[in-house]
């Protein structure tokens, strides 16, 4: 891909991000050791890439995570992981957002409330990539399962949470975004449209919510990442440049924990342009 084009792009995006909030609260945010203490947070796609880096930096700062995924063994060892380690110990919900049905959301919801009580925080990071395609060739059934899990999912697990989530005294819902949903670029698909969709999702519920909750929300897009999403993704990048998934924690510690009290409806970045 052209580099003048990709810099324009870049540069782009990040004004986007500028507008919304300042990058050094973001990505230079240095959080206490016992900075989440107390709280419960529920980190969806928590069994490898960024997900599992959120949940066991969560947990290092002393929160009780809850880890949902697909796969029973990569959960696992990230609860083992996490035990290990002395934290809090944490619990794990198996469900394949790409095939739960409303009585599994139901169930979770029963499950926060008779195991938890309250969450305190929620944070949508499983997604679904597709193919990058051009629209008028994109297949209908790969379009249908990333709106599932990108979308429908995200609103069914929020709804599901919302009660627990309204119990807390500080609550944080974080939507996971990407530059493609900021801008629009050719050949992204079902994935740069959910991702607008997502940011749509976030104002909406974060309007909704403002007056009378003490629940505030947000979107992060993580910027590139050395994950196997971004493989998929560029399959020819040189990976050797791309930042791992633990560096760019600052952002998540901030947005679950209460110094980001009163920031919400923001579409932010966890690195700085």
């Amino acid at each position: 891909m052209d580099s003048v084009e990709n810099e324009a792009r870049r540069n782009a995006a990040c004004q986007v991000a500028k507008s919304s909030m300042s990058k050094k609260t973001v990505d230079r945010y240095k959080p206490a050791p016992d900075l989440l203490v107390g709280r419960t947070i529920l980190v969806t796609g928590a069994g490898d890439g960024i997900g599992r880096a959120v949940a066991l930096t969560l947990a290092d700062h002393k929160a009780t995570v809850i880890v949902l995924g697909r796969t029973a063994k990569k959960l696992e060892r990230v609860y083992d992981q996490i035990e290990q380690a002395g934290n809090p110990r944490p619990a794990i919900v198996t469900l394949d957002l790409s095939q739960a049905t409303v009585e599994d959301y139901e169930k979770l919801a029963k499950t926060l409330d008779d195991e938890f009580g309250q969450l305190d925080g929620l944070i949508h990071n499983a997604a679904e990539l597709g193919t990058l395609t051009p629209l008028a060739l994109y297949d209908l059934g790969t379009w249908s399962k990333v709106f599932t899990v990108n979308v429908h999912a995200a609103l069914m697990l929020t709804r599901a949470c919302l009660p627990a989530l309204h119990k807390s005294k500080d609550a944080s819902i974080l939507f996971t975004s990407a530059d493609v949903g900021r801008q629009g670029r050719a050949y992204w698909g079902a994935y740069g449209v959910t991702c607008f969709a997502v940011e749509g999702m976030m104002q909406i519920l974060a309007a909704e919510l403002e007056a009378n909750t003490a629940i505030r929300v947000n979107s992060l897009d993580p910027g590139p990442v050395k994950t196997a999403m971004r493989t998929r993704a560029y399959p020819g990048e040189d990976t050797e440049h791309l930042p791992e998934p633990e560096s760019i924690m600052a952002s998540y510690l901030y947005l679950m924990g209460p110094d980001s009290k009163g920031v919400t409806g923001q579409a932010l970045s966890a690195q700085s342009c």
